[in-house]
Parts: structure tokens; sequence; C-alpha cells
């Protein structure tokens, strides 16, 4: 579910379900193994050409509740698992970036995207967001992240970068390269010295979500019940 590769003290790990790389349980659960296991900077990127398209809604339905209820707990883990890496954090962002995948985005500390389009679009498939995922959309996106979660579309990397989503707009050939050396001149910088300052930076974004208990208990029921159940079937069926 995850392919990692370690060159020149940068370890890229590229999520690899496809084809699109749609988030699923396995997969959540092998971002949380592999963040926690590796030291140092790192790029996340998708296999193909795609980052993520987001929650992988098929199996949502077929799983049924209790792998649902499992599932949105994992998406949380899985978003700090990232978030909270005390190294850089680079994300190359090759292709669509969308909803669950937006979210992996902004858990990066810098933002390079080549292709497709990115955006948060839960609220068109009709569930609500784990506090982590849009706490940490507020801290990367500022101001813009109400903007993106409540009109639920997606937009092109020019516009993107308008945005301040992402912070450099690099061609596909160059992508993986120059967010690998963006994360290794990044990780130059005294590791413990890094790891305080992105801690202190990231704070207020963790009080946010300790202080969500009982937001995110809702957010679980409202993603296991029949009505959101049907939501999700019926925007499957107009795909």
């Amino acid at each position: 579910m995850t392919e990692v590769e370690v060159a020149d003290s940068v370890t890229t790990v590229r999520f690899d379900h496809p084809p699109v790389n749609a988030l699923d349980l396995g997969l959540l659960d092998a971002v949380v193994e592999t963040m926690r296991g590796v030291e140092g900077p790192v790029v996340i990127t998708g296999a193909g050409k795609c980052f993520s398209a987001g929650v992988d809604l098929r199996a949502i339905i077929d799983g049924g509740p209790e792998y649902t209820e499992r599932f949105v707990a994992a998406l949380s883990e899985a978003f700090l698992a990232v978030f909270e890496h005390p190294a850089p954090v680079v994300a190359a962002i090759n292709g669509h970036a969308i909803a669950g995948g937006c979210v992996f985005a902004m858990c990066a500390d810098l933002r390079l995207m080549s292709a497709g389009t990115i955006g948060l679009t839960e609220l068109a498939v009709g569930v609500p967001f784990p506090v982590a995922a849009l706490e940490i959309c507020r801290y990367a996106m500022g101001t813009s992240a109400a903007r993106a979660a409540l009109q639920a579309n997606t937009i092109d990397v020019e516009s993107a970068k308008a945005r301040g989503w992402v912070d450099e707009v690099v061609p596909s050939s160059d992508l993986l390269a120059r967010a690998t050396a963006i994360a290794r001149e990044l990780g130059e910088h005294a590791p413990n010295a890094y790891a305080a300052t992105k801690e202190q930076l990231h704070r207020p974004t963790r009080a946010a979500i300790d202080a969500g208990a009982k937001t995110d208990e809702s957010v679980r029921a409202s993603w296991m019940s029949d009505e959101t159940r049907i939501r999700i079937g019926a925007f499957l069926d107009a795909l």
C-alpha cells in the first residue's frame, strides 16, 4: 500500500493503491506504520499519475458500519502521522489530490504540484470532516480553508498556487527531484531545532484537534449512519 525508497538521506513514501490511490483502511494503516518508522526528511507522493483521489467510497459501502468506524479513526491517525513527523515533509503532488488526498497534501510542510486538480470535496459526497482534517487544512490553507470546505470543488494547479495551497508549480519531469532537493535542504537544519519549531507552529492546531473529541464522535456517527451511506451510494451511482 506504500512504496518506500531512501536516497541521499531523504525517504520517499508513495501512496500505492491503483488506479487512483484511493484511501482505504489498508493504505491508512500503512501510512501510519511507515511514517512512524522513518527518520529524517520525507517526500510524500502518489504512485502512477494521481496523488490521491480521496476516500475509497466503495470500501465504505462494502465494509459496513464496523469498517467505517475503524476507517474514520484511522483517517485522523494517518493525517496526524504525516503532520506531526518531526523532520521535514514535502508533498510532491503528481496529479489529482482530492478530498482526503488534498488533506494529506496539507499535512506536509511544503507542497509542490505538477498536474491535476486539488480540493476538499467532502460536502459534495455528503460526509463531514474529522476534526484533524479540517484543523490541518485551516493551518495550511489559512483563510481560504472555509471557502475550500464549503464550496466543495476542485481547482487547477495555477489556482492552487495563487491561493497559497501549493508553494511551487513544477513540471512533472522535475517534480520528484525538486521535492527531494527541498526536503534534503530542509533536513540540513539542526533536527532538534526543526522539530521544536514545527511543534510550536503546530501547537494551536493540535490543541484544537484534542479539544474536538466530542465533535469527532458525532463525525463518526454521521459516517456510519444509513443516511450517509445512502448519500455515498447515490454519489457513486452518479459517477
